[in-house]
């Protein structure tokens, strides 16, 4: 049975001893951070802050810090377990008799037998706050010491676009402005962004903050979903039970049932205020720029909160983890568009948007770059900045060996190619906002119509037989 609410998971986690439990008085002023920071960085485990100075709920950090903890929030012994049911939905052969059609419909009703279930009363609106709602209820964290103030970090920002009805849950930061004003984090090229584009101009568009609830509609909130695919649906999905949502007090939308917090309100179209800085995950702070403010009407919670929050900064940290989760999840995906990769790695330091290694199956000339321009035209891979294509049999998550490849198996001149196109909102070293190159570099071997006549050499490898008898004869050797 899936975990049902944030509650439930942290129990999970103290029962397996996967969390810890801070009983002495913390200022989310900065002193949250570097707790959470040094116990994120070792790997450590997850935190609940008890006493919080300024608010009456306790703060709930690094859940998902771990791989471990990763797999136990979305229910799998491996996260290639997921990946392994999204390839078999994918992979339905074509059927002609009616019993090889009847055969195939238990897997294709797998796709999409967990959609999200409305009830009539939930726990998220167990207290409803609507006279004079304040944000000073929730012990909100400041980071990093030149944040601009404190920041939501880890919320299910709920938006629906006016000309489709189409729901949209995606997870933008916050940044408190008042008790009653949040500036809202979502860029450029963010589904909550689109909606907001899509309303006319001094129109007040709703939206929704839920903070908690099951673990794989937190996770769902971060996932590139592909357009259409409801974020609900696809937690769902991932937990093989439906996700539990009740109307908002306030706004026209649905939100988690099970969900600690939800903040109700709305931004007026053409509304903006400077946001930032925030000390982000490319370790760097992003500059202040303007954004649509968020103007709070309703702020409803169980009877007994827990916030959720995270931090980000210099890798790894927390984010890590959730990235990690995608890689492994929408691998089968990436195949569908380019079939010859046979594994990817989006290493820590590459901070998701600035790197990611492929290993491919190579059979013709040119193919490395193929790759590489189907992957930048393929949703949040479009803003990567390096690519590095190796041959199939390489580790790409072995960066020792990745790196001692591509330094011995290029040509800078020849393998070295560039692109320009959309980069991410957060990458500072493009010249121009949102728009910048990018960097393929083929590290695979290399073949004469690709411009190189010499023949390529054999790498070293010791006889099977020989590290059969050498492993054998280990103990003898005294060593």
């Amino acid at each position: 049975m899936a975990v049902k609410n944030l509650a439930e998971f942290i129990a999970q986690l103290e029962r397996l001893g996967e969390l810890r439990r801070i009983r002495s008085e913390v200022d989310p002023i900065l002193e949250i951070t570097e707790i959470a920071d040094r116990v994120m960085k070792a790997g450590g485990p997850a935190l609940i802050f008890e006493k919080v100075k300024g608010s009456p709920m306790p703060a709930a950090i690094n859940l998902f810090g771990t791989k471990r903890r990763m797999e136990l929030a979305l229910g799998v012994g491996d996260l290639n377990d997921v990946a392994r049911r999204i390839e078999e939905l994918m992979t339905i052969p074509s059927a002609t008799g009616l019993m090889e059609k009847l055969s195939l419909l238990p897997r294709l009703a797998e796709a999409a037998k967990y959609p999200p279930k409305l009830v009539s009363s939930a726990p998220c609106q167990e207290v409803v706050i609507q006279d004079g709602p304040s944000l000073s209820l929730l012990p909100v964290l400041q980071c990093w010491p030149q944040d601009a103030g404190r920041y939501i970090t880890l919320g299910q920002t709920i938006t629906r676009s006016r000309s489709t009805g189409r729901r949209n849950v995606g997870m933008y930061r916050q940044q408190v402005f008042d008790d009653r004003t949040l500036g809202m984090h979502w860029q450029i090229h963010k589904d909550g962004a689109e909606h907001w584009r899509g309303y006319p101009a001094g129109e007040k568009m709703p939206v929704a903050i839920a903070l908690g609830g099951d673990p794989a509609s937190i996770y769902a909130a971060s996932a590139p979903l592909p357009e259409g695919i409801d974020e609900f649906l696809f937690a769902g999905f991932l937990r093989k039970e439906p996700v539990t949502l009740v109307k908002g007090v306030t706004v026209d939308l649905e939100v988690p049932a099970e969900a600690e917090i939800v903040i109700e309100g709305h931004v007026t179209v053409g509304e903006r205020r400077e946001e930032g800085p925030f000390g982000d995950h490319t370790g760097y702070y992003s500059l202040p720029e303007p954004y649509p403010v968020f103007r709070v009407t309703a702020i409803t919670h169980r009877k007994n909160p827990i916030y959720p929050t995270t931090i980000v900064g210099v890798p790894p940290m927390e984010d890590l983890w959730l990235g990690k989760a995608t890689e492994r999840i929408f691998l089968p995906l990436i195949r569908k568009v380019a079939p010859e990769i046979v594994e990817m790695n989006f290493p820590a330091e590459g901070i998701f948007n600035n790197a990611v290694i492929v290993s491919i199956k190579k059979s013709y000339p040119g193919q490395a770059r193929k790759v590489a321009h189907a992957l930048w035209g393929l949703g949040q891979l479009t803003f990567t900045k390096v690519i590095i294509l190796v041959d199939h049999e390489v580790n790409v998550h072995d960066l020792s060996q990745v790196a001692w490849l591509a330094f011995m198996n290029i040509d800078p001149q020849r393998d070295c190619f560039f692109v320009e196109g959309p980069v991410d909102n957060l990458n500072h070293a493009s010249p121009q906002w949102n728009f910048g190159s990018k960097m393929g570099v083929d590290a695979t071997r290399k073949l004469p119509e690709e411009g190189h006549p010499r023949p390529w050499p054999k790498p070293i490898v010791m006889s099977p037989d020989i590290k059969e008898k050498v492993a054998r004869r280990w103990k003898e050797y005294g060593i």
